[in-house]
C-alpha cells in the first residue's frame, strides 16, 4: 500500500522505483505527510499542503536526476485531469480502489510516466489527495523552476509563434532577469486581436504587452483624456 499517515515516513519506501529501475538508489528522505481525514473535522485543501506533496516529489525526482522528466509527466497530469470526468472517477468513493488503480495503470501507460510519478499518483489516492493533483502540479513547477533557476514566460498570442521569435523572448527576458533557464509556456488568446504579450515574474508580476488589444486601449483612454 501507498498509504500515508500523519507520522513522519520513509518517502523511499512510498515512491519506490520499478524493478526495472535498480539502478537509481532508495531515497533516504522523510517527509511528514499531511492526511485528508473523513468528514467532521478533516485537514482542508490549501496551497501548503500541495506544496508538502511537490517539494517531496521534486526532491524525489532530484535524487534520481529526473526533475526534468518528471516536470514534464507533472505537466500531462495537469492536462489529464483538467478533465471533469478523470477527476470525478477518482474523488468518486463508490469506485473501488483496485479500479482507481487500474486506471492509473492505463494513464500511466499511456502518458509513459515514470515509476515514481505513477507511484505518487497511488499516494494521493491513499491519503486522500487526488483532488490535489492539478495544484500540486502547479507547486511542482514551481519548486523546480526555483530549484534550477529557471524562469517561467507565458507568452499569448492570437496564433501560434514561430520557435524563433520564442527564442527571442527567451533571450530577452533572460537578459531581463539574469534567470540561468527560460520555460516558455505559450497560450491561444484570441481577443488579443494581434501582436502578443509577455508575462514573467514572481507568480507573473510583470507583464510586457505588444498586443493590439492594448494599443487600442492605450488610444481609447488618450482620447478620453483629451475629450
Amino acid at each position: 500500500m501507498a498509504s500515508l499517515q500523519s507520522t513522519p515516513t520513509s518517502l523511499g519506501s512510498k515512491l519506490h522505483l520499478s524493478s526495472h529501475a535498480t539502478t537509481q538508489r532508495t531515497l533516504p528522505l522523510t517527509v511528514r505527510f499531511p492526511r485528508r481525514r473523513n468528514a467532521g473535522g478533516g485537514v482542508k485543501m490549501s496551497s501548503p499542503v500541495s506544496e508538502i506533496y511537490a517539494t517531496a516529489l521534486a526532491d524525489v525526482a532530484k535524487a534520481n536526476n529526473t526533475l526534468e522528466p518528471t516536470c514534464s509527466d507533472l505537466e500531462k497530469l495537469e492536462k489529464t485531469f483538467s478533465d471533469p470526468k478523470v477527476l470525478e472517477l477518482f474523488v468518486n468513493p463508490t469506485v473501488e480502489l483496485r479500479k482507481k488503480r487500474e486506471v492509473i495503470d492505463l494513464i500511466s501507460e499511456s502518458l509513459s510516466l515514470l515509476p515514481h510519478t505513477s507511484n505518487f499518483l497511488n499516494v494521493l489516492i491513499d491519503s486522500n489527495r487526488i483532488d490535489l493533483v492539478k495544484e500540486i502540479a502547479k507547486e511542482f513547477e514551481a519548486v523546480y523552476n526555483k530549484m534550477t533557476k529557471t524562469e517561467l514566460v507565458v507568452v499569448k498570442s492570437v496564433v501560434k509563434l514561430d520557435s524563433q521569435h520564442l527564442a527571442q523572448v527567451a533571450k530577452h527576458v533572460q537578459r531581463l532577469t539574469g534567470a540561468r533557464n527560460v520555460r516558455i509556456r505559450t497560450v491561444i488568446d484570441e481577443s488579443l486581436i494581434a501582436g502578443f504579450t509577455i508575462r514573467y515574474g514572481g507568480s507573473g508580476s510583470k507583464l510586457i504587452d505588444m498586443s493590439v488589444k492594448k494599443r487600442l486601449e492605450d488610444i481609447t483612454t488618450q482620447v478620453q483624456i483629451e475629450g
